[in-house]
């Protein structure tokens, strides 16, 4: 009877041990978080926590946000959680127990001084590595990355999701819209604005918008304004900025160029006499010089 007493108390106590316990990693989690990590123990049962890991950067992830939990046994920290990851990642089967060193496959390995924190440290860790153990799957980068892309419109379906994590839910949707998805009943509130930083968003794509479905703009003409005479490269009047077109001269201009030629042959005929008559007179007074010697 003794002996029945004992346990009856001491399994009475467990969950005492196991609430204090994660109230300390509560607050230890809140005043130091963890690097794209947060965690919520659910109001109803603080045996069942739900965390959000952020995809690092130059991983596949990058961008994403992944739902899971942890389902602590009355015995924590003396026995160690079961851990499954329940958005698409690529990496894990969704809703299942993960077999991973901190988890309730390894009791053996299991450090009652590990936390919350370590615990999440520990599943992202092994989470961007590529090792593969029980509950994990075998994908392309290019898969994982298209589940980053999808991760929160899986999620904002969740309504335990938006309930734990409203910043997330804030801060991932004015990213990635200034507008929050619609999701069906049950998830997170539909269609409304996110704030000064999302009519922000939204001013800036609506400018985008109507620069792009303007028709493009075709290049001004030269014009050059009345009364001003501008020239060519060549020295040709321009009009409107453009050289006119060579074209048949008027009969005036052609009786002028005609006579400009004929004055110009009879010049060049009169300089070839006088250049004769020179030569000959240099010739005639050199041979009159001979003679008289």
């Amino acid at each position: 009877m003794t002996g029945l007493h004992m346990s009856s108390n001491s399994s009475k106590r467990a969950p005492t041990t196991a609430t204090q316990r994660l109230k300390q990693d509560y607050l230890r989690i809140k005043k130091d978080p963890v690097p794209y990590i947060c965690a919520e123990p659910l109001p109803s049962n603080i045996l069942e926590w739900h965390y959000v890991v952020r995809g690092p950067e130059m991983t596949p992830y990058e961008g994403g946000y992944y739902h899971g939990k942890l389902i602590f046994p009355r015995e924590f920290p003396f026995k160690p959680p079961s851990i499954y990851m329940i958005t698409p990642n690529g990496r894990f089967k969704c809703n299942t127990r993960l077999c991973l060193s901190i988890t309730d496959f390894h009791p053996d390995t299991w450090n009652p001084a590990w936390s919350v924190s370590t615990i999440l440290t520990g599943l992202l860790s092994f989470m961007v590595e590529k090792g593969p153990t029980l509950g994990s799957i075998e994908t392309s980068d290019f898969t994982k990355r298209q589940l980053a892309v999808q991760s929160l419109v899986f999620n904002l379906k969740d309504k335990v999701f938006c309930e734990l994590f409203p910043d997330v839910v804030e801060v991932s949707a004015s990213s990635r819209h200034w507008m929050r998805p619609h999701v069906p009943a049950g998830g997170c509130t539909g269609d409304r604005p996110m704030g000064e930083e999302g009519q922000e968003i939204k001013q800036k794509q609506k400018a985008q918008e109507e620069l792009s479905s303007r028709p493009p703009t075709l290049p001004l003409p030269d014009v050059v304004p009345d009364g001003e005479a501008h020239l060519g490269q060549l020295g040709a009047p321009l009009l409107n900025g453009h050289v006119p077109a060579a074209g048949p001269n008027p009969p005036g201009l052609q009786q002028a160029n005609r006579h400009h030629g004929l004055l110009g042959g009879a010049l060049a005929n009169l300089f070839v006499i006088v250049g004769f008559a020179a030569f000959a007179y240099t010739v005639k007074y050199v041979l009159r010089s001979i003679a008289q010697e």
